[in-house]
């Protein structure tokens, strides 16, 4: 006879939601992400903070403090911002505030980490996530390594950082793909990651990303490591705690449920309609119109409208394979901010 399952049973658990806050472009894109999930998600019960990066010595010539107005309306959508010192990374290589910020998530509880410029679409609440198998974005590109003549190839660069940290290399290959092409290692777009204690998992990743910055193995001499380092090392930290490439079950993340959309003029480029309209929903409200309206590329192409024209030069179902060619195309025609 088969055992009943409980209606609990297969639910997501409860969990926090991690952003970097800080002033200018971010904050804003804090805010519209917070936005979006507020209507998309309304039944979401964990806590959103917003890790927000203090001035000091890493921050020498910008104070990096949300402003005024992103802050109050952060709170208002019921969004809790914590500060955190820089200790290691700073102005020099901001990509490093997701790592150092993961301090400001309570030791323990299940965590999602989103760039600032990603929107909410759907449920998020009701994604299956296993957060004892952590895993990150795959919608990215084979940025790193980048393979010189007669220098190390791809496996000998990665299995140099696996052996470095005393771990598996094989078990992380994706043997469908073949040697020597980049597909084939674990390699993530850091733009959404989770994980089941943000304290062993920042612990590992800040540990990662100093060892590969400040004492990388030979294998690593000729590669540059700025600005890939949170993505050279996230893939490193996830297989050691059980991790790997994520399961059709979150394919709602960079899917229908949540875009990470980077550039809003490359997001009315690309993106769904549905997307779109998420995001400029988000936006709508008096509470949030009132302080985006304040960063000039949010004017100009959500609330003036100059998304929709770059939108109407290209066709979602046949897009430039290449990023560069939609970008040159929209600078081209005098469109392009961010």
């Amino acid at each position: 006879m088969a055992k009943k399952t409980s209606k609990a049973a297969g639910k997501t658990p409860r969990f926090n939601i991690l952003l970097i806050g800080q002033g200018g472009r971010i904050g804003y894109e804090a805010l519209l992400f917070v936005a979006s999930l507020r209507r998309n998600d309304p039944g979401f019960k964990g806590r959103v903070i917003v890790a927000e990066p203090q001035p000091g010595a890493l921050w020498a010539k910008k104070d990096p403090r949300l402003t005024l107005d992103q802050r109050e309306a952060l709170e208002k959508l019921g969004a809790e911002i914590v500060p955190f010192d820089s200790a290691h990374f700073g102005a020099e290589y901001p990509q490093g505030n997701k790592i150092e910020g993961l301090a400001c998530l309570p030791a323990g509880e299940p965590f999602v980490f989103f760039d600032s410029d990603t929107v909410v679409t759907g449920p998020l609440s009701q994604i299956p996530f296993d957060f004892t198998r952590p895993a990150a974005s795959m919608k990215r590109e084979g940025t790193w390594p980048t393979i010189e003549l007669y220098g190390p190839g791809y496996t000998e660069t990665w299995k140099s950082l696996y052996d470095h940290f005393g771990l598996d290399f094989e078990s992380s290959l994706d043997l469908s793909e073949p040697e020597e092409y980049w597909g084939r290692y674990l390699y993530f777009n850091a733009g959404w990651f989770f994980g089941a204690d943000p304290k062993a998992f920042g612990d590992r990743y800040l540990d990662y990303a100093l060892t590969i910055r400040d004492a990388p193995p030979e294998a690593l001499v000729v590669q540059e490591v700025y600005p890939w380092l949170d993505q050279i090392a996230l893939p490193l930290v996830i297989h050691a705690l059980g991790g790997g490439r994520p399961g059709p079950e979150l394919a709602g993340l960079d899917g229908d449920v949540t875009c990470h959309w980077r550039i809003l003029p490359l997001a009315y480029a690309r993106e769904s309609d549905a997307t779109i309209h998420a995001l400029e929903e988000a936006a709508a409200p008096n509470k949030v119109k009132k302080v985006l309206k304040s960063h000039d590329p949010m004017l100009r192409m959500i609330y003036q409208g100059r998304g929709h024209k770059v939108r109407a030069l290209f066709d979602r179902n046949d897009l430039p394979r290449q990023e560069k060619v939609l970008r040159n195309q929209i600078k081209r025609e005098g469109f392009w901010m961010r």
